[in-house]
């Protein structure tokens, strides 16, 4: 990853152990360690951890500029998520694909999967763009 791009880690993200690995025009990958912190009851990750890092990848997807001086932020309007598996391993690896839009809008896709290749969780999203930052 070309570091002029590694953005500062915002406190919620920093909370949960996420980590920017990779971002392009258009996709972005994080990982974020399966920390005990984040089980629920059951002992397995909570699904409020996979929706962050479904909801995070996919945002950045859409927000890529280009310039590391000129910075795009967007809201979620809407976010789904499907609960596919446990991990088998101890990271998660969330990977977002921007698949459509325009001015003011975009729509994604991610995939969460664990460092053993298991698919956990995937999702989908609407997003619109911030205006005047």
């Amino acid at each position: 990853m070309d570091p002029r791009f590694q953005e500062a880690e915002y406190p919620y993200s920093a909370h949960l152990g996420m980590k920017m690995t990779g971002w392009t025009q258009g996709w972005a990958r994080f990982q974020m360690p399966l920390a005990p912190f984040l089980s629920n009851r059951h002992g397995n990750p909570h699904g409020g951890a996979h929706a962050s890092l479904i909801d995070t990848v996919m945002g950045y997807a859409g927000c890529w500029t280009g310039d590391p001086e000129v910075k795009q932020m967007a809201l979620t309007l809407s976010l789904n998520v499907q609960y596919l598996s446990r991990p088998r391993g101890e990271l998660l690896i969330g990977e977002g694909r921007q698949t459509g839009g325009g001015k003011s809008t975009f729509f994604a896709e991610a995939t969460v999967l664990d460092e053993t290749g298991e698919l956990i969780a995937s999702g989908t999203g609407v997003f619109r763009y911030r205006r005047g930052q």
